[in-house]
């Protein structure tokens, strides 16, 4: 069977069970995102900053070969139009040799990890952390197949419970004293959690590899994958690099205080979207006139949520940074109010990355995060002569002068609904312009009522805009309309149908770009 609609399964049952999975994975998302405030509120009163410094030492080096963990191939697994059992088989055993390689180049890397910072106990630590390696390597393709299946609710549980377990086993390891053994328990232990749990739920063993199977496709796919999150990882740090190189440790802090404030939230709420689009946008990436319509629907709802919040915060950026982090960093608000734009656009272009990896084009990917790379880079060094300041403008405008070209570039290799996203995006940007002008002006004229009062007013006005819009403006309300049949269609859904695997047969000639 191919990766379209399951038999029995009638496109507004597929609409309903998308919806329903985009709903439950960012529930999900929420409730991890809660837990690991618990974990920070509870473990900072038993852990000092030097425990933390430590964990922090080895995870600089650890997040490095996060990037290489499943060499892509999850995705790769996802997007086949077809999965023979013998080609699941290869991957999974592909996957744990990856994990055991990473673990044991932690291993060895941790003498060198020690002797940089100059702290022997950082052996014992960074060479019991790579056990995660080996374990998420073993969990990469059974997490894969329930994602193929579309079995979001039981993602969504296996991953709040695992965080929920992780954070058990540190809270009592920081309680009997073990310090920062507490966090790379934690981290462990989520490790080895999710995979009972993903084991349980997939009901899946794999058998051991058998030679004849075509796999070109998947590894190729990998590849192009793992180049494009390294060149992206390059470039996404490049405006820290600067800023220590040239500015300092101060005005550092001062973008760093932003960027934890605005984008680490923003893209955990970014990365369960996009794990539900990618498999569903891959089982109807033959059905051109369904996809495109998914596509345009996921930017409409993009846009009138996350983008909608971002406007608002870059509107009340003041009020905002006054009441998160204190009076005293009130300089944070211009770096704040330029990594609201750099977001806006990154969320409106993540509908061209489901495109580019549900399609399985993934060298054209990579082709794409090079020149966007170059001009990220680019544009942070020329902002640098300006501050701190101007690195966030030189950020921002990467993504705003890349989005027109990304969309040019897929187009050449994939057909893509271009002038509705087009025009969806102008619509967007200006009401959500109009939206934070608005808020903004709430918050200048609130100004002696205090951060609360400024911020509620910001609400309001920005709200007040919205409904506007949508009562004078018949795009707007077809729009807003759009949303909520989705966020009606994520309620009414049914259980989703599963995916099947096929029979022995080749996955390459078509299966994958």
């Amino acid at each position: 069977m191919t990766a379209g609609t399951a038999p029995g399964t009638t496109s507004g049952d597929f609409g309903r069970h998308a919806a329903r999975g985009a709903a439950v994975t960012m529930v999900g998302q929420l409730t991890r995102i809660l837990v690991q405030v618990v974990s920070v509120v509870v473990l900072a009163r038993f852990l000092t900053p030097n425990d933390y410094g430590l964990f922090a030492m080895v995870m600089a080096v650890v997040g490095v070969s996060e990037i290489f963990r499943d060499f892509g191939l999850s995705n790769a697994a996802i997007q086949a139009k077809t999965l023979s059992d013998r080609q699941r088989d290869i991957l999974f055993w592909a996957n744990s040799g990856i994990g055991i390689a990473l673990g044991a180049i932690i291993f060895g890397l941790a003498y060198l990890i020690a002797a940089l910072y100059g702290k022997p106990e950082l052996v014992p630590l960074a060479q019991f952390m790579g056990l995660a390696f080996l374990l998420n390597g073993v969990c990469t393709q059974h997490r894969a197949s329930l994602s193929r299946s579309l079995r979001f609710t039981t993602l969504a549980v296996v991953d709040v419970a695992a965080a929920v377990i992780a954070l058990a086993v540190a809270i009592v390891f920081a309680v009997v004293g073990a310090g920062y053994w507490a966090l790379a328990w934690q981290m462990v232990t989520l490790s080895f959690a999710t995979l009972i749990l993903v084991l349980i739920a997939s009901r899946w063993l794999p058998r051991l590899p058998r030679r004849g199977v075509d796999m070109r496709g998947f590894y190729r796919f990998g590849w192009n994958m793992v180049a494009t999150q390294l060149v992206g990882y390059a470039a996404n740090n490049t405006d820290s690099f600067v800023i220590g190189l040239r500015l300092g440790a101060a005005p550092l802090g001062i973008y760093s205080r932003g960027f934890q404030l605005l984008m680490n939230p923003l893209n955990q709420l970014r990365a369960p979207v996009t794990r539900v689009a990618i498999p569903v946008l891959s089982r109807i990436q033959d059905q051109q006139a369904r996809f495109d319509s998914y596509v345009v629907r996921g930017q409409v709802a993009l846009g009138y949520t996350l983008v909608a919040g971002l406007g608002l915060v870059a509107g009340a950026a003041e009020p905002i940074v006054a009441l998160g982090l204190g009076e005293r960093w009130l300089e944070v608000a211009p770096v704040l109010r330029f990594l609201t734009v750099a977001g806006a656009f990154q969320t409106l272009a993540l509908v061209g990355y489901w495109v580019y990896v549900s399609k399985g084009l993934t060298a054209r990917l990579f082709q794409f995060t090079l020149m966007s790379a170059a001009l990220k880079i680019t544009f942070v060094l020329i902002g640098s002569n300006w501050g701190v300041v101007g690195v966030a403008a030189g950020f921002a405008l990467e993504p705003v002068v890349s989005w027109p070209l990304s969309l040019w570039w897929l187009n050449r290799w994939a057909p893509i609904p271009i002038r509705k996203l087009l025009f969806g995006v102008v619509r967007i940007s200006l009401l959500t312009l109009a939206a934070g002008a608005a808020a903004y002006a709430a918050t200048v004229l609130t100004v002696g009522g205090g951060s609360v009062l400024q911020i509620l007013a910001a609400i309001v006005a920005d709200l007040a805009v919205y409904g506007l819009a949508a009562l004078v403006i018949p795009a707007v309300r077809r729009d807003l309309r759009m949303v909520l049949s989705i966020v009606s269609a994520a309620r009414r859904s049914k259980t989703p149908p599963a995916a099947s695997t096929e029979p022995d047969g080749p996955a390459d000639d078509g299966s994958l770009a």
